[in-house]
């Protein structure tokens, strides 16, 4: 894979699927990383459709952290593993009450201390709330880039690593959104429709 076949890709990305997102609907950034939060295994819809009664019934991370469980799991019953993640969402909101002031901290090591934040979710808060430049690696971008010859990790933190290395840093953040738009509708985990593919002339898979 060339340094211009990687430009070339990268400038296809960004005039099919854009370089911009519109990012779920929040007031405050913990309002953002619980958004994120919910949205693991569930569809940005169903987060959506909760996030506005969601976000006004609990509009500090504090009021979150000393509500019932019960309260929290109800305002978000119809996302996937809401018991688990209402949960999560009390212990993390606590810690950010407790430990950080209230404020959402802007380190990764940081955020990975919270209940419920992975990696990815982490990397996504950092990209969405504060600009910081990150590769969010999903399995839509973990199967695509390894697809495209970008990283043979078997892990994605590894994965994660070797697309910091391969892609320019200012494309880092919204590589995330474009694999994902590009791999549910074309680049599928069953069976990728290859003849319809806009990343076909450089795409290993098919070379």
């Amino acid at each position: 894979m060339t340094e211009d076949n990687v430009g070339a890709i990268l400038k296809k990305l960004d005039d099919v699927y854009g370089v911009t997102k519109e990012g779920f609907y929040h007031d405050q950034p913990w309002q953002l990383l619980a958004a994120i939060m919910l949205s693991a295994q569930s569809t940005d819809k169903q987060v959506e459709e909760v996030l506005p009664d969601f976000c006004r019934r609990f509009q500090t991370a504090a009021q979150l952290a000393d509500a019932p469980l019960e309260e929290i799991e109800a305002s978000i019953r119809s996302i996937g593993l809401y018991k688990n993640k209402a949960k999560n969402l009390k212990k993390c909101c606590t810690q950010i009450v407790n430990e950080y002031g209230g404020e959402v901290p802007s380190e990764i090591e940081e955020l990975l201390k919270l209940a419920g934040v992975g990696r990815k979710t982490a990397t996504l808060f950092l990209a969405d709330a504060y600009e910081i430049p990150g590769v969010t690696v999903d399995t839509h971008v973990f199967r695509i880039s390894r697809r495209l010859g970008w990283a043979e990790g078997k892990n994605p933190v590894i994965v994660e690593q070797e697309l910091q290395k391969v892609l320019p840093e200012e494309h880092w953040n919204r590589i995330n959104f474009q694999l994902i738009y590009h791999g549910r509708e074309v680049c599928t985990a069953r069976k990728a429709k290859c003849e319809e593919c806009i990343l076909g002339d450089w795409c290993e898979r098919r070379i």
